[in-house]
């Protein structure tokens, strides 16, 4: 197996996975994706540890479980005692970076107890989940109050006579009214309407255009890239002419049932309850979000395009891998639901595409891989691609490198798990619980979706008869047998997360053969034989 020189690691923010043509969406084209799954592997069942920006990011850049690393929800910070990407790639000779959005908090308390400064070398890349940050904008900056003094988008905004004090907002992510007035995008009934910037600046395009500017500067040597799209996160504010591509016929029928309210979980009752998903739920919005959304991916998807040819053009799409993947998906409306924070399909299931240069994956091109992978599994391939040894004391994660290999390990992962602390979204004080009690586990066989919740009654879906989720069977006295199966599974998972993780397997056998030479010498000396 040879080294992969470069690393291109690609994430949306919360695109679906059904919203992709080579992942079966009858009217939405993203030929320049699919053309990359041609020339690598899709995995239809890739799942993220978090179906949140923050708790999900951190379980990609670390390897670990939610729960595992702690940072379960946004504006956690990652313990800086959390190894990420970056310090397994950078030993390895890679110069690993960002340009775009992380929903990384830094551990200053941590920090302040190690007298580490912030803005030193070491404090930036403790701060930045150990990536550079060439480019670091996390978007969402709607109020101004939250917006970075700095903000480089802002900056270039303003170079090209977009005046305003807040031109992500104002110009980015709004849209005009007849009178000229500014209709701000956080209001998504306005979707069907373009966006006030031009598509050559706007946040796809210029994050691109970032990219490529990192990718020639840093020439001939090593590198792994982290380019981490905003969209089609909402407001789902497109630029022309995007933003009128896609229609209501090209919409997928929308997944929900009436008996959802009134037989529905309480925790999944809570978020409907919410204003976001009761403005997401109505019928008109939908028919101005869900266009606007298809126009948003179909724009990232010619942008993903015009990077790869850049990669041909200069002759690294030989020499680097490539993921293509999203932090989680998208309700949509679905299930009564805004945004995402629970475990339906839609919002937990993500894409995954991997495109492997070496040519021992050349078997594998354009296959479609069924086994289930996780969020967590990405830091492990880069470490296999990069010719490191991964250390199986830390990561959870498993190497996806075999699967590009064309060969079927026996004991690849029966289910996966996802984790959600929902104890930001005030539901503990809804339900008179503690922060802590504000969890759940799910445990996605190929069969069935358990759901564990740490107060309430936990949810069962059987996915054959019913893979809309439409039927909670976490009550039915008949199917107790299957839950208890799937508590098993779920008790095998955390009872072989990572925890000894300052001393690896190898130095424990090397210990344990040092106490057996000494035990020798003490018998022999002793006469103990």
């Amino acid at each position: 197996m040879s080294k992969v020189k470069n690393i291109l690691f690609i994430m949306c923010d919360q695109l679906r996975a059904d919203y992709l043509s080579c992942a079966g969406h009858p009217r939405l084209e993203t030929p320049n994706i699919d053309a990359l799954a041609k020339r690598g592997v899709l995995f239809p069942k890739a799942y993220c540890q978090a179906p949140v920006c923050g708790g999900s990011r951190m379980s990609f850049y670390t390897g670990r479980y939610n729960f595992s690393h702690g940072a379960s929800w946004n504006g956690i910070p990652l313990s800086i005692g959390e190894k990420t990407l970056g310090d397994y790639l950078r030993p390895l000779d890679y110069r690993v970076a960002l340009v775009g959005k992380t929903h990384m908090n830094a551990d200053d308390d941590g920090m302040k107890r190690l007298n580490i400064d912030p803005q030193s070398p070491e404090g930036i890349l403790a701060s930045e989940c150990g990536f550079e940050p060439y480019e670091r904008d996390d978007g969402l900056w709607g109020h101004e109050e939250f917006i970075p003094k700095d903000l480089p988008y802002n900056n270039y905004l303003r170079s090209l006579g977009y005046e305003s004090k807040n031109p992500w907002h104002d110009f980015a992510n709004s849209h005009e009214g007849p009178n000229g007035e500014i209709l701000s995008g956080w209001y998504i009934r306005n979707n069907h309407l373009p966006a006030r910037v031009k598509e050559e600046h706007s946040e796809t395009a210029y994050m691109t255009n970032k990219a490529m500017d990192f990718i020639t500067e840093t020439g001939e040597n090593s590198w792994c890239l982290h380019l981490s799209y905003i969209k089609p996160h909402w407001p789902y504010v497109a630029p022309a002419p995007y933003h009128s591509i896609y229609n209501h016929n090209d919409m997928i029928p929308v997944v929900r049932s009436p008996k959802e309210h009134e037989n529905g979980h309480p925790v999944h009752k809570f978020f409907m309850s919410r204003p976001d998903s009761q403005t997401f739920a109505q019928d008109q919005t939908r028919l101005n979000m869900v266009p606007a959304y298809m126009g948003l991916i179909k724009q990232i998807d010619d942008h993903v395009g015009r990077l790869i040819k850049f990669l041909e053009d200069n002759g690294r799409m030989d020499d680097t891998m490539i993921v293509f993947t999203s932090d989680h998906g998208d309700y949509l409306g679905d299930h009564y639901l805004a945004e995402k924070d629970l475990f339906h399909e839609m919002s937990v299931r993500i894409p995954m595409i991997v495109y492997d240069p070496d040519s021992a994956s050349d078997s594998t091109r354009g296959a479609v891989d069924n086994r289930f992978v996780e969020a967590i599994d990405v830091v492990p391939t880069f470490i296999d691609a990069a010719g490191g040894e991964i250390p199986d004391n830390i990561l959870e994660g498993r190497s996806l490198k075999p699967l590009l290999n064309g060969k079927s390990p026996a004991d690849w992962r029966k289910f996966v798990i996802s984790e959600s602390n929902y104890a930001a979204k005030f539901a503990n004080w809804e339900f008179d619980i503690k922060p802590s009690e504000a969890r759940g586990t799910m445990v996605r066989t190929n069969d069935w979706k358990y759901v564990h919740h740490e107060a309430f009654r936990p949810e069962l879906f059987d996915l054959n008869k019913d893979p809309e989720e439409l039927n909670d069977l976490g009550e039915d006295p008949a199917y107790e047998n299957i839950r208890e199966q799937m508590r098993a599974y779920m008790f095998e998972s955390l009872r072989k997360r990572k925890t000894q993780t300052t001393f690896t397997d190898k130095q424990m056998e090397k210990r344990a053969r040092g106490s057996l030479n000494r035990e020798i010498v003490r018998s022999v000396k002793y006469g103990t034989w």
